[in-house]
């Protein structure tokens, strides 16, 4: 038995040599076992839309070369310094450094900032370019989808045209975030360089179907492919008990929506509230509407959430600050109606009390109302946020919408209309940055695989070998660091005073240390291994197990463990990678010196 599972192992080994390629101590492998070792045991880079290179860029950190993290960044998320401070943080939630018995997560997202923030004052940005290819390209709409798109396209040799309708690039970026969140100098800084290599940026400039605006027709014409980004551009109606509720949003003053007192408030336009702000939704745009009110002189500010704060889409960072500042929220509560003073002003505002339902398909949970439950919160200002929604209303084209009235496109990001992509927040709704700027990058590689006929570029495994243990088992006991924030006095009436100051040099490399570096890859060499069980015995976690063989899934990555406790059925000592914590523990003890250890990376190919 142990025989015939010893050979099944060898004989998967050599298939999967056969489809590496070696440069000196550097592989490169197309063989989907490796791909999905990669996917399955760095799940924080798994869990980044843009395919971040997370245990790279964090050994880089832990060297010390905070340019070269800086760039490993860049080369999936084009914007670190801004989703440094921004971002969503899927990959925080993955990160093997906070499941049970192992501590928290690795403060992944502050780390991304630090190496923007410590990056050498001259640093030089390195990016490959293709020679001119004489294809034009228009995208519509400066957000992150679209800039992320004009930046790999511009790289790619193709002439990009960026249409902007303010007279700002950056979408939401620049007229959705407050200054506090994302200094304007650092949004600015890295939208210069993703657009730095040819991209004509024209702002000021509206595509649609009003006088002095540009069709898409025209584009059509003038184009060889044309990419709509435009994002979300309108704010999701507040449903109310009934119609004559609705028409009261527009009749009754100091009643706004969040997305257009921030849209506007950034556009220059000077935003007041009253005394007792009340803010209905659960996302970030609610979060920053509350947190602007406060800045502007509110002396009450109060989220009123349908369900409860733990199951809302922002970061725990996020709430713990809009609390620290004075935010209160109150969950299990959905608005039904309106009331306003005999001036015309908004007087109270009507709640109904829920109670938590089962689970969304969105993996949210639902808000059950409770009967004769209502109750009215006074508030003499009241700010919607409850999300936003596509329009299209500026297409002279007809494009095929999917039932949640956004863009519908085919695997390549193209619409119904040949020749017309689009790509981000109007193709998959109101999401997050970070989700936008990956799928800019994605419709890109799509459209120049269209415009030229072939892919240029592939994906690969890059193994490389690395010669001892890169951390220690100390680093596992390091705390993880929080961010240092600006004192409250010195914020709450300031609107462009970052509140976040930044890890500094110290923090950012003790919280590097805590990084497992998953990527790296601990093999025992079974010709080589004598059975000794000095590996067993000197691991700190159930990470090294006694097998009789290994499952092979129908991709070729392998499966599960099949352990035994018996040695006549042992057919090789194995390192589960999903357990290991890299301490280097094993490395140092093999007496035959049989464990090997590799750096894994999933890397983009010129073909």
């Amino acid at each position: 038995m142990a025989e015939r599972q010893q050979t099944k192992i060898e004989q998967n080994s050599d298939r999967r040599e056969k489809s590496r390629v070696e440069i000196g101590d550097v592989r490169y492998s197309d063989d989907p076992r490796d791909f999905g070792w990669v996917r399955e045991n760095v799940p924080c880079q798994t869990a980044c839309p843009a395919g971040t290179d997370i245990p790279a860029y964090i050994w880089a950190i832990m060297q010390k070369k905070h340019s070269l993290s800086y760039e490993i960044n860049r080369e999936a998320n084009i914007l670190p310094g801004v989703l440094g401070r921004i971002c969503s943080r899927p990959c925080e939630d993955q990160c093997r450094h906070g499941l049970p018995g192992n501590g928290d997560p690795v403060s992944i997202c502050h780390l991304k900032r630090a190496a923007a923030d410590l990056k050498d004052g001259g640093h030089r940005l390195n990016e490959s370019l293709y020679a001119p290819s004489g294809k034009k390209i228009a995208i519509i709409g400066s957000g992150p989808a679209g800039v992320a798109a004009a930046h790999d396209l511009s790289l790619m040799g193709h002439d990009v045209t960026l249409f902007e309708r303010e007279e700002k690039p950056g979408g939401m970026l620049s007229y959705g975030i407050p200054e506090f969140r994302l200094p304007r100098e650092i949004l600015n800084e890295e939208l210069h360089n993703a657009m730095r290599l040819g991209v004509d940026l024209k702002t000021g400039v509206t595509i649609g179907n009003g006088k002095g605006e540009i069709p898409i027709s025209k584009l059509q014409n003038d184009f060889d492919a044309v990419l709509l980004s435009t994002g979300c551009m309108t704010a999701t109606e507040l449903p109310l008990r009934d119609s004559s509720e609705l028409e009261k949003i527009n009749k009754i003053n100091n009643i706004e929506y969040g997305f257009d007192f921030l849209l506007e408030m950034h556009r220059g336009v000077k935003k007041q509230v009253g005394k007792n702000v009340a803010v209905v939704g659960a996302g970030f745009t609610a979060l920053d509407c509350a947190r602007v009110a406060l800045r502007l002189g509110a002396k009450e500010v109060t989220i009123h959430l349908r369900t409860t704060e733990e199951y809302i889409p922002v970061t725990q960072d996020e709430i713990l600050e809009s609390k620290s500042e004075g935010v209160t929220l109150h969950g299990l509560r959905t608005p039904i109606a309106l009331n306003a003073d005999r001036n015309g002003s908004l007087s109270s505002v009507e709640f109904i009390q829920n109670r938590l339902g089962g689970w969304r398909e969105n993996g949210r949970r639902k808000a059950i109302a409770i009967k004769d439950s209502e109750f009215n919160i006074k508030c003499d200002t009241l700010l919607i946020a409850i999300g936003q929604k596509s329009v299209h209303d500026f297409l002279d084209i007809k494009i095929e919408l999917d039932k949640w009235d956004n863009a519908k496109t085919n695997e390549t990001g193209m619409t119904s209309v040949n020749g017309v992509f689009a790509a981000g927040d109007y193709v998959d709704g109101a999401g997050t940055v970070i989700e936008a700027v990956a799928r800019g990058r994605e419709v890109a590689l799509n459209i120049d695989v269209w415009l030229m006929g072939k892919a240029r570029t592939k994906k690969s495994v890059r193994i490389e070998t690395v010669t001892e243990p890169l951390r220690e088992r100390a680093f596992d006991f390091i705390e993880r660091g929080h961010m240092p924030t600006l004192d409250n006095e010195i914020r709450k009436n300031c609107l462009d005073c970052e509140v976040e100051v930044g890890f500094g040099d110290e923090l950012t490399h003790e919280e590097a240390k805590r990084c497992y570096l998953c990527n790296l890859d601990y093999k025992i060499d079974i010709d080589n291994c004598i059975y000794c069980r000095a590996c067993i015995d000197v691991a700190p976690k159930n990470c090294i197990k006694m097998v009789d063989g290994i499952d092979i899934n129908q991709d070729g990555t392998y499966g599960s463990l099949h352990e035994t406790s018996k040695w006549d059925q042992v057919g090789a000592i194995w390192i589960d990678s999903n357990e290991c914590i890299r301490c280097g523990a094993c490395y140092f003890v093999c007496p035959t010196k049989c464990i090997s250890i590799t750096r894994n990376q999933i890397v983009t190919r010129e073909t």
